[in-house]
């Protein structure tokens, strides 16, 4: 009796180059495309108030206006992300010398009462535009509009291995995990390596209209 050839699960990246190379350079270039013809726009759109912020947190504190974030992007290369600075440059030694706000803080999470923001950066952070400078990372192709969220080296040691196929594609300021509320640490696993694998240009759509959905009714 003749047995049918037992069937590999293909990983992450074996799906990925299971297809043809026309097809992979396609769907890179519209992916690609995409992100700029969203990106430059809203720039160009978004300078001015871009430039109110930048001035609003010089005038608060001292400090760089961008604060720069290590993580680890495609094939596993490090870059600095941006973002506003939102915290004063001794926020630390703010948070340690009051120890009620501080236990406060460990306990509730209350980010409205973390003496290390300034009072730009509550605000920068409640309506998500400490996040707007990321569209600068875009242009220079270190991540996409959509894709899984960015992770540093010590969190890809520490759980990195779980989402298979992470550093094959770019992060993303925005992705499932995000449009689907934050859930738990092994939820953000499933939903990246989803990503991952079922990633289309129509998935990409679908989340980029469901983040907007997410920041108005934040704002509500």
């Amino acid at each position: 009796m003749i047995q049918a050839p037992a069937t590999k699960t293909l990983t992450a990246k074996e799906r990925i180059w299971a297809r043809p190379a026309v097809s992979r350079r396609l769907n890179r270039w519209a992916k690609t495309g995409l992100d700029y013809a969203l990106t430059i726009p809203t720039l160009i759109l978004i300078s001015p108030l871009l430039l109110v912020i930048a001035l609003l947190i010089k005038l608060e504190s001292r400090g760089p206006v961008l604060y720069r974030h290590r993580v680890l992007g495609y094939n596993g290369r490090e870059f600095d992300a941006y973002k506003f600075r939102t915290m004063h440059v001794d926020g630390e030694a703010r948070l340690v010398a009051n120890r009620a706000q501080w236990m406060a803080l460990m306990q509730n999470r209350d980010l409205d009462n973390d003496p290390r923001l300034t009072r730009v950066g509550r605000l920068l952070r409640r309506y998500g535009l400490d996040e707007l400078p990321r569209l600068l990372n875009v242009l220079a192709r270190n991540m996409s509009l959509v894709g899984p969220r960015m992770l540093t080296r010590t969190e890809m040691l520490k759980f990195g291995h779980q989402i298979d196929g992470y550093t094959n594609v770019l992060p993303g300021m925005t992705g499932l995990w995000q449009v689907s509320g934050h859930p738990t640490m092994d939820e953000r696993v499933r939903l990246e390596r989803e990503y991952i694998q079922r990633w289309s240009i129509a998935l990409d759509f679908q989340i980029l209209l469901q983040s907007v959905v997410v920041a108005f009714a934040q704002e509500a």
